[in-house]
């Protein structure tokens, strides 16, 4: 579970505390946070307009990429509907540059850690 924000967001800055208690929660999860604007060559021509925006991958393939509310029990919800179905995605389709957009962050994720 990738959440992409902004430093400058007051939402994200709030949130974050409840994603780090979730990911203590969830040590089988693996979590990190993107700045959008610090990452903003990896990010590429995706745009996110929300914030909270997540990107949820599993086994290398994105599942879900959108704004979410910022709520840990909305996004615990997300998580688990995903994981009841490992070959599924969420109920909206993947947008297509979530897949690439993946693959561009995957070498920022172990620095990216909550």
């Amino acid at each position: 579970m990738i959440c992409l924000c902004a430093a400058w967001c007051g939402v994200c800055r709030d949130w974050q505390p409840a994603l780090r208690e979730m990911q203590s929660a969830r040590p089988d999860l693996r979590f990190a946070w993107i700045d959008v604007e610090d990452e903003d060559e990896a990010m590429g021509d995706v745009d996110i307009e929300t914030f909270p925006t997540v990107l949820i991958a599993r086994d290398g393939q994105a599942r879900f990429l959108g704004p979410v509310a910022p709520s840990a029990k909305g996004l615990a919800a997300l998580l688990a509907s995903l994981q009841a179905r490992p070959g599924a995605q969420a109920a909206a389709p993947v947008p297509a540059e979530a897949q690439p957009l993946l693959g561009r962050l995957a070498p920022l994720l172990a620095r990216a850690a909550l």
